[in-house]
């Protein structure tokens, strides 16, 4: 007698993998909470906030606190502007290797960011080597790029009290009459409007600068 047809029985192993309890499930590997994300610095395109400028060192002098009247602020008065002072650096070498030190000072000048029309080299012996051969294509020619601004201005002591003042002066003692650094560096420190650099004998350069200041 044939059987039946029964509904086909479903095995366990035909209905898919079962639910794993929860105590043992592998638990995921979690993920990293982000934290505060840093400002995102601007991009090249796209606008980013401005950063502010760096402080600028200032000696005593060149801080001017306006204090207030009883009634208001005061009103502006025609008072002369406070000279800045700046700062001096000296590098010790001889009159035969002051023009090699200036050289590489101006040359760390320029890879920190300095402009080159930033600075003027003056010397008190030799001339540059620039500085003679563009004198020898006329003085209008050679204070032509002074008054330009855009590159590195050599200049004798001789001549250098033509010279404007630029944020930063390098000055070679490289020989030269006594008299020479004596009328070179306070000239120097005159036209330099952030910064002086000295390379020479520290002992006469102390001694000129101790003077004329």
């Amino acid at each position: 007698m044939p059987l039946i047809p029964e509904e086909p029985q479903i095995h366990e192993s035909a209905q898919g993998p079962r639910a794993t309890p929860a105590s043992g499930r592998t638990a995921p590997t979690p993920r990293p909470v982000p934290g505060p994300r840093p400002a995102a610095s601007s991009r090249p395109g796209r606008p980013g906030p401005p950063r502010p400028a760096p402080p600028v060192q200032r000696t005593p002098r060149d801080m001017v606190v306006a204090k207030p009247g009883p009634s208001g602020p005061a009103a502006p008065t025609a008072s002369a502007p406070v000279a800045a002072t700046p700062q001096i650096q000296l590098i010790p070498a001889s009159p035969e290797g002051a023009l090699d030190a200036a050289e590489e000072a101006v040359d760390l000048l320029l890879d920190s960011g300095r402009a080159p029309g930033d600075v003027l080299v003056i010397t008190t012996g030799e001339q540059h080597p620039w500085a003679a051969h563009e004198l020898s294509f006329g003085e209008a020619s050679y204070w032509g790029q002074h008054d330009s601004g855009d590159d590195v201005f050599y200049a004798d002591a001789a001549v250098a009290g033509r010279a404007a003042v630029r944020p930063v002066v390098v000055v070679a003692v490289n020989g030269g009459p006594d008299t020479s650094a004596a009328d070179a560096l306070p000239l120097a420190l005159g036209r330099a409007g952030a910064l002086l650099i000295v390379c020479g004998d520290p002992q006469r350069i102390n001694s000129v600068l101790g003077a004329g200041v």
